[in-house]
């Protein structure tokens, strides 16, 4: 379904955000992209998505394509047409209106009419922001938003549905009833989803496959559980050193992954 070939990404014409990054998202699958923070991962999401202009990012080689055709030729508005909804980091809600203007705003690319049936989908999916549909969205909890802006890209009806970072700052409780609903969209409605995340044993939990970024370079790739069995995984990701002891993340030093990976 999306093909992501050698792509180069540079910001201001001088900082190489992205580096010969290939990956595929088959269709009705759940495909994890991980890495620490400055990977480079949300750099690859904005530069499907077409969005990298408000950084002045650019796209400087490779290709995306999606559904066999090449993104660069669409203005974002078109991606979005096309069945690809992006969930940013941070949420980013229209903090002053409410939950049921919010969840309006993600479906202006479909009939008005359809409007009513796609949001009871929505409060069914999150049962817990139905009583608060008509409370302004900035004053909800950050789980509730994280819900809401998940709600808002599905009220389009995606085919692909990019996650940036959907259990950051959130209670674990919450993390796992946003993450049991995504494993419902896949099983139930085959929805696809690229999954940005820096939890790599969450991540892994849900996907089907999964690809780590180290400085902008994929670095490691494979299933779950190829992925969790491999030793440097365990230690720069899960704090597990040879033997099963369990470090602090702190102590683990980047230039450790550096020297290994990118060597």
């Amino acid at each position: 379904m999306l093909s992501v070939t050698n792509l180069q990404v540079f910001y201001d014409h001088a900082v190489e955000a992205v580096r010969d990054v290939s990956l595929e998202v088959g269709e009705g699958r759940i495909v994890a992209l991980l890495g620490s923070n400055g990977a480079g991962k949300s750099t690859v999401l904005k530069a499907i998505c077409g969005v990298l202009y408000p950084e002045e990012g650019a796209i400087t080689g490779g290709a995306i394509h999606y559904r066999n055709e090449p993104l660069a030729r669409f203005a974002p508005h078109e991606i979005v047409r096309r069945g690809l909804v992006q969930v940013p980091e941070g949420r980013r809600l229209f903090d002053t209106l409410t939950v049921e203007e919010n969840l309006l705003m993600g479906g202006y690319v479909r009939p008005a009419g359809d409007a009513a049936a796609s949001m009871a989908g929505i409060f069914k999916l999150f049962p817990a922001i139905e009583a608060h549909r008509h409370r302004v969205a900035g004053y909800l909890s950050g789980g509730q938003q994280q819900m809401v802006a998940i709600g808002r890209a599905l009220m389009g009806e995606p085919r692909l549905l990019l996650l940036d970072e959907p259990s950051l700052g959130l209670a674990p409780q919450i993390i796992t009833e946003i993450f049991d609903a995504i494993r419902r969209l896949r099983d139930e409605r085959g929805l696809t989803v690229l999954l940005v995340e820096q939890n790599a044993r969450l991540a892994l939990s849900l996907a089907d496959y999964g690809y780590i970024m180290e400085r902008g370079r994929v670095v490691l790739d494979d299933t779950p559980q190829k992925l969790l069995a491999n030793d440097d995984v365990q230690e720069f990701y899960l704090g597990v050193q040879a033997g099963g002891a369990r470090r602090s993340m702190r102590e683990i030093k980047h230039y450790k992954r550096r020297k290994r990976w990118l060597s």
